[in-house]
Protein backbone atom coordinates (compact mmCIF):
# COMPACT_ATOMS: atom_id res chain seq x y z
CA UNK A 1 0.00 0.00 0.00
CA UNK A 2 1.28 3.28 -0.92
CA UNK A 3 0.31 6.12 1.90
CA UNK A 4 -0.14 8.57 -0.78
CA UNK A 5 -2.88 6.45 -1.96
CA UNK A 6 -6.61 7.49 -0.84
CA UNK A 7 -9.34 5.62 -1.32
CA UNK A 8 -10.32 2.07 -1.03
CA UNK A 9 -7.67 -0.07 0.92
CA UNK A 10 -8.29 -4.12 1.87
CA UNK A 11 -6.11 -5.90 4.24
CA UNK A 12 -6.40 -9.73 4.67
CA UNK A 13 -7.04 -11.32 8.24
CA UNK A 14 -6.30 -7.66 9.49
CA UNK A 15 -6.13 -7.11 13.02
CA UNK A 16 -7.47 -4.10 14.86
CA UNK A 17 -5.37 -3.30 17.67
CA UNK A 18 -3.42 -0.80 16.48
CA UNK A 19 -0.84 -0.34 13.39
CA UNK A 20 2.19 -0.97 13.99
CA UNK A 21 1.34 -2.94 17.04
CA UNK A 22 5.33 -2.12 18.18
CA UNK A 23 4.45 1.50 18.35
CA UNK A 24 1.16 1.19 20.05
CA UNK A 25 2.43 -0.87 22.54
CA UNK A 26 5.02 1.70 23.28
CA UNK A 27 2.50 4.36 23.26
CA UNK A 28 0.19 2.79 25.70
CA UNK A 29 3.36 2.00 27.96
CA UNK A 30 4.29 5.83 28.22
CA UNK A 31 0.40 6.88 28.42
CA UNK A 32 -0.26 4.61 31.71
CA UNK A 33 3.67 5.87 32.72
CA UNK A 34 1.92 9.50 32.38
CA UNK A 35 -1.26 8.95 34.31
CA UNK A 36 -2.74 9.98 29.87
CA UNK A 37 -4.67 6.95 29.75
CA UNK A 38 -7.77 5.91 31.68
CA UNK A 39 -10.88 3.43 30.82
CA UNK A 40 -14.72 4.98 31.05
CA UNK A 41 -15.84 2.59 33.91
CA UNK A 42 -14.14 -0.15 35.98
CA UNK A 43 -14.35 -3.42 33.86
CA UNK A 44 -15.40 -6.55 34.81
CA UNK A 45 -12.99 -9.31 35.40
CA UNK A 46 -14.19 -11.55 32.28
CA UNK A 47 -13.69 -10.86 28.77
CA UNK A 48 -15.70 -11.81 26.45
CA UNK A 49 -16.01 -12.80 22.69
CA UNK A 50 -17.77 -11.79 19.68
CA UNK A 51 -18.29 -13.71 16.14
CA UNK A 52 -20.10 -11.68 13.43
CA UNK A 53 -20.28 -12.75 9.59
CA UNK A 54 -20.04 -8.87 9.08
CA UNK A 55 -19.59 -5.29 10.73
CA UNK A 56 -20.55 -1.94 8.01
CA UNK A 57 -19.69 0.69 10.08
CA UNK A 58 -19.15 4.70 9.02
CA UNK A 59 -16.97 7.23 10.66
CA UNK A 60 -14.25 4.41 12.24
CA UNK A 61 -11.72 5.55 14.56
CA UNK A 62 -8.84 4.02 16.77
CA UNK A 63 -6.50 4.82 19.31
CA UNK A 64 -5.01 2.86 22.23
CA UNK A 65 -5.89 2.92 25.92
CA UNK A 66 -6.18 1.25 28.91
CA UNK A 67 -9.24 -0.90 30.42
CA UNK A 68 -9.08 -1.54 33.93
CA UNK A 69 -11.03 -3.31 36.74
CA UNK A 70 -10.99 -6.33 39.49
CA UNK A 71 -10.83 -10.12 38.37
CA UNK A 72 -12.90 -12.63 39.82
CA UNK A 73 -11.03 -12.69 43.28
CA UNK A 74 -11.38 -8.95 43.62
CA UNK A 75 -7.80 -8.20 42.28
CA UNK A 76 -7.09 -4.79 40.65
CA UNK A 77 -5.80 -5.30 37.15
CA UNK A 78 -5.06 -3.20 33.99
CA UNK A 79 -5.12 -4.34 30.06
CA UNK A 80 -3.83 -2.47 27.35
CA UNK A 81 -6.67 -2.37 24.14
CA UNK A 82 -7.61 -0.87 21.18
CA UNK A 83 -10.70 1.33 21.12
CA UNK A 84 -12.23 0.90 17.90
CA UNK A 85 -15.26 4.11 17.52
CA UNK A 86 -18.21 3.77 14.45
CA UNK A 87 -20.72 6.79 14.57
CA UNK A 88 -22.63 4.08 13.23
CA UNK A 89 -22.48 0.33 12.50
CA UNK A 90 -24.38 -3.03 11.29
CA UNK A 91 -23.46 -6.09 12.40
CA UNK A 92 -24.89 -9.26 10.87
CA UNK A 93 -25.08 -12.45 12.15
CA UNK A 94 -23.86 -11.71 15.55
CA UNK A 95 -22.47 -14.07 18.28
CA UNK A 96 -21.67 -13.21 22.03
CA UNK A 97 -20.34 -15.67 25.01
CA UNK A 98 -18.61 -15.55 28.18
CA UNK A 99 -17.53 -18.16 30.41
CA UNK A 100 -17.61 -17.59 34.19
CA UNK A 101 -15.37 -20.59 35.47
CA UNK A 102 -15.81 -22.76 38.60
CA UNK A 103 -19.19 -21.79 39.74
CA UNK A 104 -20.09 -23.58 42.76
CA UNK A 105 -21.89 -27.27 42.04
CA UNK A 106 -22.11 -26.34 38.61
CA UNK A 107 -18.63 -26.01 37.06
CA UNK A 108 -18.15 -23.70 33.92
CA UNK A 109 -21.64 -21.47 32.81
CA UNK A 110 -21.51 -20.24 29.30
CA UNK A 111 -23.36 -16.95 28.52
CA UNK A 112 -24.68 -17.06 24.66
CA UNK A 113 -26.25 -14.22 22.90
CA UNK A 114 -27.03 -14.26 19.27
CA UNK A 115 -28.56 -11.03 17.41
CA UNK A 116 -29.08 -9.85 13.66
CA UNK A 117 -29.53 -13.65 12.62
CA UNK A 118 -32.00 -12.39 9.87
CA UNK A 119 -29.94 -10.46 7.32
CA UNK A 120 -32.79 -8.26 6.43
CA UNK A 121 -32.14 -7.18 10.35
CA UNK A 122 -28.85 -6.74 11.28
CA UNK A 123 -27.91 -5.18 14.92
CA UNK A 124 -27.59 -1.68 14.49
CA UNK A 125 -25.46 0.65 16.84
CA UNK A 126 -24.70 4.03 17.02
CA UNK A 127 -21.81 6.05 18.87
CA UNK A 128 -20.08 2.75 19.99
CA UNK A 129 -16.95 1.76 21.14
CA UNK A 130 -15.65 -1.50 21.26
CA UNK A 131 -12.58 -2.00 24.29
CA UNK A 132 -10.48 -4.65 21.95
CA UNK A 133 -8.15 -7.08 22.79
CA UNK A 134 -7.60 -8.69 19.92
CA UNK A 135 -9.45 -9.20 16.61
CA UNK A 136 -9.28 -11.36 13.49
CA UNK A 137 -11.22 -10.10 10.20
CA UNK A 138 -11.32 -9.56 6.48
CA UNK A 139 -11.37 -5.60 6.62
CA UNK A 140 -11.80 -3.08 4.00
CA UNK A 141 -11.59 0.84 4.46
CA UNK A 142 -13.02 3.50 2.40
CA UNK A 143 -10.19 6.98 2.86
CA UNK A 144 -8.41 5.93 5.81
CA UNK A 145 -5.20 7.78 7.61
CA UNK A 146 -2.72 5.93 9.73
CA UNK A 147 -1.13 8.02 12.04
CA UNK A 148 -3.12 10.71 13.07
CA UNK A 149 -2.98 12.39 16.54
CA UNK A 150 -5.56 11.10 18.87
CA UNK A 151 -6.62 14.64 19.06
CA UNK A 152 -7.42 15.17 15.94
CA UNK A 153 -10.36 12.69 15.93
CA UNK A 154 -14.18 13.76 15.04
CA UNK A 155 -17.04 12.05 15.26
CA UNK A 156 -16.96 9.84 17.03
CA UNK A 157 -13.80 11.21 18.26
CA UNK A 158 -12.56 10.01 21.33
CA UNK A 159 -14.84 7.94 23.81
CA UNK A 160 -16.64 10.33 25.99
CA UNK A 161 -15.08 9.68 29.52
CA UNK A 162 -12.25 8.29 27.96
CA UNK A 163 -8.58 9.84 28.30
CA UNK A 164 -5.74 9.66 25.23
CA UNK A 165 -2.69 11.96 25.01
CA UNK A 166 -3.82 13.94 22.27
CA UNK A 167 -0.83 13.69 20.30
CA UNK A 168 -0.88 9.78 20.26
CA UNK A 169 -1.45 7.23 17.69
CA UNK A 170 -4.70 6.85 16.15
CA UNK A 171 -6.43 5.98 12.73
CA UNK A 172 -9.37 7.12 11.30
CA UNK A 173 -11.34 6.14 8.00
CA UNK A 174 -14.73 7.06 6.37
CA UNK A 175 -16.40 3.74 5.91
CA UNK A 176 -15.14 -0.11 7.15
CA UNK A 177 -16.18 -3.50 6.36
CA UNK A 178 -14.94 -6.37 8.16
CA UNK A 179 -16.33 -9.86 7.57
CA UNK A 180 -15.59 -13.13 8.99
CA UNK A 181 -15.22 -11.44 12.35
CA UNK A 182 -13.78 -13.43 15.49
CA UNK A 183 -13.17 -10.36 18.69
CA UNK A 184 -12.33 -10.69 22.18
CA UNK A 185 -12.61 -7.70 24.12
CA UNK A 186 -13.86 -6.39 27.52
CA UNK A 187 -16.25 -3.75 26.97
CA UNK A 188 -18.66 -2.28 24.22
CA UNK A 189 -20.47 0.95 25.04
CA UNK A 190 -23.22 2.39 22.90
CA UNK A 191 -25.63 5.57 22.61
CA UNK A 192 -28.13 3.32 20.80
CA UNK A 193 -28.28 -0.70 20.62
CA UNK A 194 -30.54 -2.73 18.88
CA UNK A 195 -30.62 -5.98 18.63
CA UNK A 196 -32.95 -7.81 16.48
CA UNK A 197 -33.97 -11.57 16.75
CA UNK A 198 -32.09 -11.12 20.38
CA UNK A 199 -31.93 -15.02 21.54
CA UNK A 200 -29.69 -15.46 25.08
CA UNK A 201 -29.00 -18.66 26.83
CA UNK A 202 -27.24 -20.09 29.63
CA UNK A 203 -25.18 -23.54 28.99
CA UNK A 204 -23.40 -25.76 31.78
CA UNK A 205 -19.89 -26.36 30.29
CA UNK A 206 -17.80 -23.99 28.30
CA UNK A 207 -19.76 -23.27 24.76
CA UNK A 208 -18.03 -20.07 23.26
CA UNK A 209 -19.07 -18.48 19.77
CA UNK A 210 -14.99 -19.32 18.36
CA UNK A 211 -12.15 -21.36 19.68
CA UNK A 212 -8.74 -20.28 19.15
Amino acid sequence: MKSQVRGGTRWKRFAVVMVPSVAATAAIGVGLAQGALAASFSISGQEFKVKADSLVGKDFVQYGSVASGKDLKGQPFAEPVGVSGFSEAWISNMCQSVVTPDVPFIGNVSLELRAGTDPAKPVYAKDIYLDVSSLKADAEFGNIDIGVAAGSLKDPGIQPGTQANPYGFSQRAKTAKLTNVEQKAWATTAGTFKLSNLSLKLHKGTKECFTE
